[in-house]
């Protein structure tokens, strides 16, 4: 961008923009807004896992002191509302029929908190309990009870695609090996729990201020379940406390309920979720029973690969279109599989429903990949490095599928992880009960799924210089709150701190897909450099006239415009943009929208190119067993990954090292506990136990590649959510290099340690 083709601000550690305010407190989380005659809602839940609602009444709660309304789904127009047009089977709140426990039946507005929660206790529901099915592959047999009664054998979602000869690839094999695996659900473990405030005004319009990861998703449901045109419905983002990919990316029935509650009492209503609400009904990774069988010749080059798959998915779609389909892209995402089959299928269970979680699928289906392509490579003698590297991914490699690989420094950044981590000198080298383990991924950068994919951003630039930046992009955490001012104050010459970010609001900000996928530093990135190119043209061919220049030779750098090799001929910014005002009349306003190069998704058949450009990771964990307990201690995690440039690399550290962190959780200890009925039994983090500081080890060990992408903006692509994606998949492998045996289910608790090292085998 500048005469010299260096970089003033791309790749400096340059602090989060709301770092100070969110340690100081000074920040307002939706759970901190209060406006003036604000009503308190709260939800009531079902205590059964699946019955027909025969009737409800809720005279007692309206007569209490302090309650301004009561509300059944029956207040709402009965649309279904979700994700996908052929898979919608929400509704604001159950009208007939209930599906798992904590599902929403009713909803209270009150004066305060504590009267709504009484109000609750008031509402008398009758229901006639009905069979309960929570195994999906018992929900999949004949006879057994139907959450849907136009989905025979429960089946909610599936993916069925074959490339190649998958026959001819596993008959020309050398070794054939096949396992099962088995994976948890798992939550977000957010400390932030669901918020929202809704006002419906006496012209119909709709206001919701949450704190959503995605808020044009829940614009979309959120019209479409109300019933309303989309122009009725503004979202207002709030700063979000913890968004952890999926946990706040679509309305949810304490949405249409705040605001269905604000029409009926013409006051605004705020519901919080408590943390038990949240772990009793907020959804969940999705749990996956995986056999895999992999072909492979005698040199480890795979062959043939072949998935079946069924997926836990509780009693709502969700995302679980995509889920289904994404578990078997992911496990093509990493190495050359010239033939394959994979089938996978989504079941409906009476449980809350499971759906997308940082790294969706991916870390499911790496830990089964990784486990077998590991035994396969001591069944052969290789070395665990070298069997990966045979199988790598490269630049220009075409998938059968039609995902299409460009830059990728996949084997640098195995090369790295063997290096830093000296494996050479550990793997099965350690003293007893001490191992080291590999896992290996690749990850998407953002996807194209139509109608979600496009990004915009808009700028204005002020007459001091400084830059008003409005995008529909939203931090959740991952800094793109910093990063895209970052990118702003390169392209114009100014100081991130001279950018302005907006929060998303839907009446005022451009549309975007939001925060999933790895995909805002790509996707917005791109939107918002073209917008800042779009102010500096008009900017240049101002300054251009009035230097007597002509634009291409202008610099803009340090809040000056100047002629390139002249860097006293020049003008300061903001008496440039002055002059634009005053002179010409111009508002400087930048525009620029951006939607990625590749085709689209057929989720049946799994074909198309998923997303413009992938990611890489190698990732070594060095694990010590306790024989006695089976306690397991991470001593060390290595990460290389290929992510491109990193714009802000103390932001992508702390992205590598918190999806690593959450990945040790599920790989360790982290799950859902249900009882025979469906009741989920942790319900606090005194009971869902997930990493501390006490867990993880006290040095990261993280190495970029450092290779530029040609379609990313100043050649950045997805680099954090990606990383977590192997850590189970090399903890695995690292206490099976410790005990000497694998364990193929999840969490590998302390008990299966201690079973497996007595019996010499685990599953």
């Amino acid at each position: 961008m500048n005469e010299d083709e260096t970089l003033d601000v791309i790749g400096k550690p340059y602090p989060k923009k709301d770092a100070r305010i969110k340690v100081t407190g000074e920040c307002r989380f939706a759970g901190d807004i209060s406006v003036p005659g604000m009503l308190h809602g709260k939800m009531l839940r079902s205590p059964h896992a699946h019955a027909r609602i025969l009737h409800i009444d809720t005279s007692k709660a309206e007569k209490l002191k302090g309650v301004r309304a009561v509300i059944t789904g029956k207040d709402f127009p009965g649309i279904l509302y979700g994700n996908f047009m052929h898979t919608r089977d929400y509704l604001p709140l159950a009208i007939d029929r209930v599906r798992y426990i904590g599902e929403e039946v009713a909803a209270v507005a009150a004066d305060d908190e504590d009267t709504a929660w009484e109000a609750l206790d008031l509402i008398e529901v009758e229901y006639e309990e009905l069979p309960g099915v929570f195994d999906p592959e018992e929900a999949m047999k004949e006879g057994a009870p139907l959450l849907y009664d136009d989905k025979p054998g429960n089946l909610s979602s599936k993916s069925e695609w074959e490339f190649g000869d998958i026959e001819k690839g596993f008959k020309e094999s050398y070794l054939v090996k096949e396992d099962t695996y088995r994976t948890q659900h798992f939550k977000h473990g957010m400390l932030e729990t669901h918020t929202c405030i809704g006002f419906w005004d006496a012209n119909d319009k709709i206001t919701l201020e949450a704190c959503k990861q995605s808020p044009y998703v829940a614009w979309r449901q959120l019209a479409m379940g109300l019933g309303v045109p989309p122009h009725k419905i503004r979202i207002k983002q709030t700063y979000v406390g913890a968004g952890n990919s999926g946990g706040k990316q679509e309305a949810m029935p304490m949405d249409f309920a705040s605001v269905m509650l604000s029409k009926k009492t013409g006051r605004p209503v705020r519901i919080v979720h408590t943390m038990e609400e949240v772990l009793m009904m907020g959804h969940m990774r999705h749990a996956f029973k995986i056999d895999l069988k992999l072909g492979v010749d005698k040199e480890g080059i795979i062959q043939a690969m072949d998935c079946y798959a069924i997926a836990d998915g509780g009693a709502h779609s969700s995302i679980g279109q995509l889920s289904v389909f994404i578990l078997g892209a992911f496990m093509m995402m990493t190495y050359k599989i010239p033939n394959v089959r994979y089938r996978c299928y989504r079941i409906y269970t009476n449980k809350s429903f499971s759906g997308a979680l940082r790294g969706h699928c991916g870390p499911q289906g790496r830990f089964a990949f990784e486990g077998l392509l590991d035994d396969i490579a001591d069944e052969l003698g290789l070395d665990h490095f070298e069997i990966r590297k045979r199988n790598a991914l490269t630049p220009g490699y075409e998938a059968p599928n039609g995902f299409k690989i460009t830059t990728c420094a996949f084997k640098e950044a195995l090369d790295k992880a063997k290096e830093v981590s000296d494996w050479e000198n550990k793997r099965g080298k350690l003293p007893k009960y001490r191992g080291i383990g590999l896992g290996a991924a690749g990850f998407v950068t953002g996807s194209n799924i139509m109608g979600m994919s496009a990004c915009s951003a808009m700028l204005k630039v002020q007459e001091d210089g400084s830059v008003a930046l409005q995008t529909g992009a939203t931090d959740v955490g991952q800094g793109c709150d910093t990063v895209l001012p970052m990118i702003v104050a390169e392209v114009l010459g100014i100081e991130p701190d001279d950018v302005s970010f907006a929060l998303v609001d839907s009446d005022l900000t451009p549309i975007d897909g939001g925060s999933w996928s790895s995909r805002v530093t790509f996707y917005a990135g791109n939107a918002v450099k073209i917008a800042a190119l779009d102010a500096r043209k008009q900017l240049a061919q101002v300054a251009a006239e009035n230097l007597e220049a002509k634009e291409e030779d202008l610099v803009f750098r340090k809040k000056r415009v100047y002629v390139k090799g002249s860097p006293d001929h020049g003008i300061e910014l903001d008496r440039l943009v002055r002059y634009c005002q005053n002179r010409k009349g111009m508002t400087i306003m930048g525009r620029g929208y951006y939607n990625a190069p590749c085709g689209t998704i057929d989720f049946p058949t799994g074909t198309g190119n998923f997303a413009p450009t992938y990611s890489f990771y190698g990732q070594v964990a060095e694990v010590e067993v306790d024989p006695d307990t089976g306690k397991v201690g991470i001593l060390n995690l290595w990460t290389a990954h290929d992510g491109g440039r990193e714009l802000n690399p103390m932001l992508v550290r702390g992205q590598i090292i918190g999806s690593a962190v959450m990945h040790l959780g599920q790989a360790l200890f982290e799950g859902v506990i249900r009882d025979d009925k469906g009741e989920t039994l942790n319900t606090s983090f005194r009971d869902y136990k997930m990493p501390t500081f006490m867990d993880i080890p006290g040095e990261q060990n993280i190495y970029s590649m450092d290779q530029p992408d040609t379609e990313g903006p100043f050649g950045a692509k997805e680099a954090g959510e990606g990383a977590g994606t192997p850590t189970i998949a090399a903890i695995a492998s690292a206490i099976q290099d410790a005990i000497g045996v694998r364990i193929t289910s999840l969490p590998i608790t302390p008990e299966k340690i201690v079973m497996a090292m007595k019996n010499k085998g685990a599953k």
